[in-house]
């Protein structure tokens, strides 16, 4: 009998990695990725599309959750 465990990933604010608010850190865990890779390809984003980026940005800085609050409450 073989039993898989299937964990859902989220999308979180890692606030121990943070810069700012820490999306770039939290994205980067999500993606399984460097974080600063993520931030260089960021603001390489940023001088192109300079007022989107900054939106979409603030946007998950206010909508993502903090990790600390999934790691205390995993179920929602």
């Amino acid at each position: 009998m073989v039993i898989v465990v299937i964990e859902k990933k989220r999308l979180y604010k890692d606030m121990s990695r943070r810069k700012i608010s820490g999306v770039l850190a939290g994205f980067s865990d999500y993606i399984n990725g460097d974080v600063t890779l993520i931030r260089i390809l960021f603001v390489l984003l940023s001088l192109k599309f300079f007022y989107i980026t900054i939106l979409v940005y603030f946007i998950c800085a206010f909508i993502f959750p903090d990790k600390q609050d999934i790691v205390n409450n995993p179920y929602e």
